[in-house]
């Protein structure tokens, strides 16, 4: 297959992920509903993932306590991804498997919003630190794909991108988490 031939499978493959986009509507609502409640309440929307997702919890974060479009004050978020004396002590002296609960643990309150990014639903950090938050009773929200993995029973808000690739999974997780700056701005600047 030529190079220009792959170009073109894979837009398809984009345009067939996004054609089912309008399903995710409601839930898109009920998270931008739970982070206003959140930021109105005094509290922080806290972002995680492994790998490209967690750039992507990095770039979400970004847009919070920066901007989006608008021009607005910051809205308070954190990326568990960033510190990296964090990541590797914790990794180094316990587990990788709980180098984000270890972080919920001592940040979050029940205000918070938590949001955890897997494409498979199945990577026990991510899972691990949602049901700490949910301990604390913070909002959980899980961005995943495929079958939804064993998060779709952790999160209170499963966001599942029935699709099988991680690139795609991953582009419509970056179409909600845009949306959601959007929409905050909208709401926050009306």
């Amino acid at each position: 297959m030529n190079q220009t031939a792959s170009f073109f499978a894979a837009l398809e493959r984009h345009r067939a992920v996004f054609a089912a986009v309008e399903q995710y509507a409601e839930q898109s609502q009920q998270l931008l509903d739970a982070v206003l409640n959140c930021l109105q309440a005094g509290g922080k929307v806290v972002w995680m993932g492994n790998g490209g997702s967690a750039a992507d919890s990095q770039h979400l974060a970004a847009e919070f306590m920066v901007r989006y479009k608008a021009e607005r004050g910051p809205l308070a978020s954190i990326a568990l991804t960033t510190d990296t004396s964090i990541l590797t002590a914790h990794a180094n002296d316990y587990h990788f498997d709980t180098v984000f609960s270890r972080q919920v643990q001592g940040l979050v309150r029940p205000q918070d919003v938590v949001i955890g990014l897997t494409t498979s639903g199945k990577s026990p950090n991510i899972n691990l630190a949602l049901q700490a938050a949910n301990d604390i009773g913070a909002f959980t929200v899980a961005l995943t794909g495929r079958d939804g993995g064993l998060v779709k029973d952790i999160a209170k808000l499963p966001i599942i991108v029935n699709f099988d690739e991680t690139a795609r999974i991953q582009e419509v997780h970056m179409f909600i988490g845009h949306w959601l700056c959007e929409a905050l701005d909208l709401e926050i600047t009306a």
